[in-house]
């Protein structure tokens, strides 16, 4: 049961929310607002990925800045099938296109933070963060996404409410949200 609850985990490795050395790598660039600025080729976008109470592949995404878009994850291997251990890469299906991020080094520090939990063994709940750059796969994009490039700074956070008596992680779970969030610097192509 560990094994999909940490693989649940790595497909919303996409990911936020506060990992202190993290912090400034993930805040957007200072800039000054005009009316007649013109967009770069290579911009800010801002991701969110999350997904509550499921052990699946499947997440939900919304992207905003240099690209605004949203849709769904996907958990896949390099050779698009299914990657129920979240070891490799999420496929973004959003609505003008899709492209993929390398979630693999992301996954790996979350199941290495799981070593921690529960942080509170008296309710049996706890929290878990990680933080890792999530490059864009080159080649992968499609759509209006067919030449884009860059990478993405992550922190995925999971908070979750195990079934007691086993408060560890790797038993059943009463609630579960997972969240990846960041920054990233990408070029639409």
């Amino acid at each position: 049961m560990r094994g999909s609850r940490l693989a649940a985990m790595g497909a919303f490795v996409v990911a936020a929310l506060t990992l202190g050395a993290c912090a400034s790598a993930a805040s957007p660039p200072a800039r000054q607002a005009s009316a007649s600025a013109a967009p770069t080729a290579t911009d800010t976008a801002h991701l969110t990925d999350y997904a509550a109470n499921t052990d699946g592949p499947k997440s939900t995404v919304i992207l905003t800045g240099a690209i605004g878009d949203y849709g769904r994850a996907t958990s896949i291997h390099p050779d698009g099938t299914a990657d129920p251990g979240h070891t490799s890469q999420l496929e973004l299906t959003l609505t003008r296109g899709t492209f993929r991020i390398i979630i693999g080094g992301l996954h790996a520090k979350l199941v290495n933070a799981f070593g921690q939990f529960p942080a509170n063994a008296r309710t049996c709940s706890g929290t878990v963060t990680a933080a890792a750059a999530a490059p864009i796969v080159a080649g992968s994009g499609t759509g209006a996404y067919t030449h884009v490039s860059g990478s993405f700074n992550l922190t995925a956070t999971v908070d979750e409410v195990d079934t007691k008596p086993i408060c560890d992680g790797s038993g059943a779970f009463r609630a579960q949200t997972i969240v990846i969030t960041g920054y990233g610097t990408v070029s639409p192509g």
